[in-house]
């Protein structure tokens, strides 16, 4: 009789895995929650009205207006465009955030090796004994001798009801879920890069405001020690005033130490420390209002922002998860086949006298477990529901904050008018008693009250702008920032995941 060959003896184990691969799998598919069908940011957020109770339009908000991948161009500074261009390409935290994606997707790839055979080779070189007293496994009956054995094993698990399957689905779930945090990542480095530039204009502008406002109180704490000599000023004037000038220059320190944390941010967030030079300063007058802001579509808001993105992949990673527990409760089949040589000698020997191979089918099936595999099933359904949840929670959360950026941008819209017209106003008012002044019809102690008018004018009318800015840097944020329109890979290996 003809001795089969180990190609002849895989070869039906290889076609029996073939067929066991159409298996079906089990556990639920996984479909996008749908939009709440009331999902808005609200009348009021979209369509304000002012306080005198009358509807007032924006022009400058378009509803489903695209939002650029580099969103902070629309300031139109150049120094800006650099500090975020830095930020992005030097800030540690952007790196981890890159290696925990490629980790994720290193992960998917070794889970997917599962669908394939498992291929090994071994060789083991021997030196044995056997006691005299005992038969000897050789036909020569020694009982020292050398035995090498050489093999090739391959072991193979078909996914009969999709287990791995769903594992992997898991896992893209994972690599997606990591995607979305470096978008996440990305997005907070630029807004804190545009704000902590915003801030640093506007506090070098307040330090200037000021400045002007001290050397104003010291000129008129200097009139009223003229007018005192002179008996036409009171005590009570002069320490009015001088509480009034020291309150003024304690405003300083804090603006001085506020501006100085803000450059050692600055300095942070490009991957730099703080005794590294960083010589660009920033100023409102580089820095541009942009004429329109856009406003995303509810559904295009869910799509767009990394935080809903994360949650929902999330979602989608614990419903995969079931699936792996349920595929745990039913039938397991594994595959083994080895084929090798085993030779009297401390090398290997190759020949029809020494061959031998072997295959075996194992079918498992849990039958007690003590309910282990059915408690990891409801664990994992009550994960699905705990991740559905926390969705539905950064869902209502995205509106939420979107409408309060709204909000907030109509109300220091309005700020800033009012601003705008106080300053104006202050302009103007100083401007008439400087002519008075020339006529002779006023002293200069009012005009110096009225420059002190104008300062302030002039430093509410700072922070109104600044406030607006911020405002603005928000709205792009809550929105997502554009990373959609940035022309990148899918995922971490730029290869969509496929079973084989």
């Amino acid at each position: 009789m003809t001795t089969p060959t180990a190609p002849a003896l895989l070869r039906p184990a290889l076609l029996a895995a073939c067929a066991l691969l159409a298996a079906c799998s089990v556990g639920p598919d996984y479909r996008s929650p749908d939009l709440p069908p009331a999902a808005s940011y609200g009348a009021d957020a979209t369509a304000p009205v002012s306080a005198l109770g009358e509807a007032r339009r924006e022009d400058q908000l378009k509803s489903g207006m695209d939002i650029p991948a580099q969103w902070w161009g629309v300031f139109h500074c150049a120094e800006l465009d650099a500090l975020v261009a830095a930020t992005l390409a030097n800030n540690p935290n952007l790196d981890a955030a890159k290696a925990s994606l490629r980790a994720a997707h290193e992960f998917v790839l070794a889970q997917q090796g599962a669908y394939y055979p498992q291929v090994s080779a071994s060789v083991q070189p021997t030196r044995q004994k056997f006691a005299q007293n005992l038969a000897s496994p050789l036909a020569s009956g020694a009982s020292i001798f050398n035995l090498t054995t050489t093999q090739v094993s391959v072991s193979y698990t078909p996914d009969l009801f999709g287990g791995n399957a769903r594992a992997v689905e898991s896992l893209v779930a994972q690599e997606e879920q990591q995607r979305f945090e470096l978008e996440a990542v990305r997005l907070t480095l630029a807004t804190n890069a545009v704000l902590a530039a915003l801030t640093d204009a506007m506090l070098r502008q307040q330090i200037e405001d000021t400045k002007a406002i001290i050397l104003d109180q010291r000129a008129v704490l200097a009139s009223y020690k003229q007018q005192s000599r002179l008996g036409q000023a009171s005590p009570a004037d002069m320490a009015a005033q001088e509480a009034l000038l020291a309150q003024a220059e304690g405003a300083m320190p804090p603006l001085e130490k506020l501006f100085r944390i803000n450059r050692d941010l600055l300095a942070a967030l490009q991957g730099r420390t703080p005794g590294e030079p960083y010589d660009v300063r920033f100023s409102f007058a580089s820095i541009a209002m942009p004429e329109q802001l856009p406003l995303s579509l509810p559904a295009e808001l869910v799509r767009h922002r990394p935080d809903v993105r994360i949650a929902e992949e999330q979602l989608h990673a614990a419903c995969a998860q079931i699936g792996v527990a349920v595929a745990a409760r039913w039938p397991s089949l594994s595959i083994d086949a080895g084929v090798g040589t085993a030779a009297l000698a401390l090398v290997p020997e190759f020949g029809a006298a020494t061959q031998f191979a072997s295959i075996a089918a194992t079918l498992t099936q849990p039958i007690f477990d003590g309910g282990t595999l059915r408690h990891r099933q409801r664990a994992a359904e009550a994960l699905f529901d705990q991740a559905a949840a926390l969705y539905r929670a950064t869902v209502i959360g995205a509106f939420q904050n979107t409408a309060d950026v709204l909000h907030a941008l109509w109300t220091d819209t309005d700020a800033l008018h009012d601003a705008e017209a106080a300053e104006v106003a202050a302009r103007t008012s100083l401007a008439i008693a400087r002519k008075q002044l020339a006529l002779g019809d006023v002293t200069k102690l009012v005009v110096i009250a009225d420059e002190q008018a104008a300062d302030q004018a002039r430093v509410a009318l700072l922070l109104a702008r600044g406030n607006r800015f911020a405002d603005v840097v928000a709205l792009f944020q809550a929105l997502g920032g554009g990373w959609w329109n940035r022309d990148e890979p899918a995922t971490a290996g730029g290869s969509e995941h496929t079973a084989p």
